[in-house]
């Protein structure tokens, strides 16, 4: 099976190819960005282990997805050292707060609600990883593409916690999610950012 057919049918719509066409002109900001987007994820894996430590399952799979975002991280920065691109200041993106904005405050929808925001926000990275393969954009097709297998595992590690840990059916908040992320990735930024809408 491919390996991108889960994510594809996950997400409710693809990236803009306007987003594309803006990575294509901007090789060091989409570097940057992702290195945060990996040391953020990273964060938030390590935050769930130490708020949930009585969940077993939860704390096996988020310290070993925590240790790969990190390697991701640290060689996002070789590949930037490769090419001479430094690691700058870059304000962060709408996108995850924008859709953090719909957790629940209160236990355990606030654990359940974070590991589905979670796994949308790794599958439309993934997604993204396989486009910018596909493109070969500024020639790092071979890098993304030895990222893409851990990145779609990271989603569904996600969701299977969510579904683990909901005491009731989560499609609803799900498709809530889904319908957000649809709508942050076809609304125009007036800044390229790794998750960032087409352009303005």
């Amino acid at each position: 099976m491919d390996l991108l057919q889960p994510v594809r049918e996950f997400l409710t719509c693809p990236t803009p190819q306007s987003w594309l066409n803006a990575a294509s002109q901007q090789p060091a900001t989409l570097l940057i960005d992702h290195a945060n987007c990996e040391k953020k994820a990273a964060g938030t894996a390590l935050s769930l282990l130490y708020r949930y430590v009585d969940r077993s399952e939860l704390l096996h799979r988020l310290s070993r997805l925590a240790r790969e975002e990190l390697r991701h991280f640290e060689q996002v920065l070789a590949e930037m050292q490769r090419r001479n691109i430094p690691y700058t200041h870059l304000s962060p993106s709408r996108y995850a707060g924008e859709l953090r904005a719909l957790v629940a405050n209160h236990e355990p929808q606030r654990l359940v609600d974070t590991l589905v925001v979670g796994a949308v926000v790794e599958a439309r990275s993934c997604e993204r990883f396989a486009l910018i393969v596909d493109a070969d954009l500024h020639g790092l097709g071979a890098f993304y593409e030895r990222l893409l297998a851990s990145e779609a595992r990271h989603f569904e590690d996600y969701l299977g916690l969510a579904r683990r840990y909901a005491q009731s059916d989560i499609d609803d908040k799900v498709a809530a999610v889904l319908a957000v992320d649809a709508e942050l990735v076809n609304r125009p930024d007036s800044e390229f950012r790794f998750h960032s809408g087409p352009p303005s």
